[in-house]
């Protein structure tokens, strides 16, 4: 199988140069700057689990190229419109779409883009940026991929990825409930960006205050209403499991929206808290926490 991943950033780079590594057929689809950058330097991976210094396949976008197999997308949801415009050239009728973006709001995107039977369901669970020379660091434990049909199927084509994603250094795993994944991570992602960028803190200070648990608990249980009234798969016991989850993380831990604010990078505020905010509006659910959190996220978008 041909793999093409949109992009060489942290994430898609970390999981596409595993792939590569072990031996997968990966073109990464990059702009002329980072083309330069990767011919320049090379994929370099430093990482918790091994490093690596890599030679990849390169497609500069609007080249030309037949279809891939599979296209893998990675990158931060506002930039997504882009990333369909740059991607679409090179997928075919069969082409099966991964996407490992946060939340949701990008599923109805992709699916009106390529059609809902092209798009699986995905998610990934990593701690990664690049450095000043565009080399990617990954730091934490965890450095998984889930995917699977939206339906829980284990169709042919996925076991195909099963066994093309096997043994590389970095944990693929089909999952035969992806929807309830993805929304499990959502409610996680959002909660932990949310109190996270709200205090300017790692979790571990946030919780631990006099007011932490309440205010941790209450964002939770508010986003979690928010989803459940869209028809969300989660249920209270899946709830309780993402607060002891967050109670359980090493108190040094940052969210990515938090390291991107202090790099003045650009937030997925909007994918995130602006889309639980709005599906909150449609079904008339009051969710103060929540306002307050996005109210922090739009005054930091407006001096960044």
């Amino acid at each position: 199988m041909r793999v093409l991943v949109v992009g060489a950033g942290a994430v898609g780079g970390y999981f596409g140069g595993r792939l590569l590594e072990k031996g997968v057929d990966v073109t990464f689809l990059v702009r002329e700057r980072r083309k330069k950058q990767l011919q320049e330097r090379g994929l370099v991976i430093h990482s918790v689990h091994g490093d690596a210094v890599l030679s990849p396949k390169l497609l500069v976008t609007g080249e030309q190229a037949e279809p891939f197999d599979v296209v893998i997308f990675s990158n931060k949801a506002y930039h997504l419109p882009e990333a369909i415009r740059d991607a679409k050239p090179y997928v075919g009728e069969a082409t099966m779409i991964l996407p490992l973006l946060n939340g949701m709001a990008h599923m109805d995107m992709l699916w009106k883009e390529f059609g809902k039977d092209n798009v699986l369901g995905g998610l990934c669970f990593i701690e990664t940026t690049l450095n000043e020379h565009g080399e990617i660091v990954q730091t934490s434990a965890s450095h998984d991929v889930r995917f699977g049909e939206w339906s829980g199927e284990r169709t042919e084509r996925v076991l195909a990825l099963e066994q093309l994603f096997s043994g590389c250094k970095a944990r693929f795993r089909l999952s035969e409930h992806i929807e309830i994944d993805m929304w499990n991570k959502y409610l996680f992602i959002a909660t932990m960006s949310g109190v996270t960028t709200l205090f300017r803190a790692p979790i571990g200070p946030i919780r631990s205050g006099e007011y932490g648990q309440e205010i941790v608990d209450g964002l939770l249980r508010e986003i979690a209403a928010v989803m459940q009234a869209h028809g969300a798969p989660l249920t209270e016991e899946m709830v309780d499991q993402q607060l002891a989850q967050l109670n359980k993380i090493e108190a040094a831990m940052k969210s990515s929206m938090q390291r991107d604010m202090e790099k003045g990078q650009l937030i997925e505020a909007d994918h995130l808290q602006g889309y639980l905010l709005s599906l909150a509006k449609q079904y008339e659910i009051e969710t103060p926490l929540l306002k307050v959190v996005y109210h922090n996220l739009e005054i930091y978008k407006k001096r960044a």
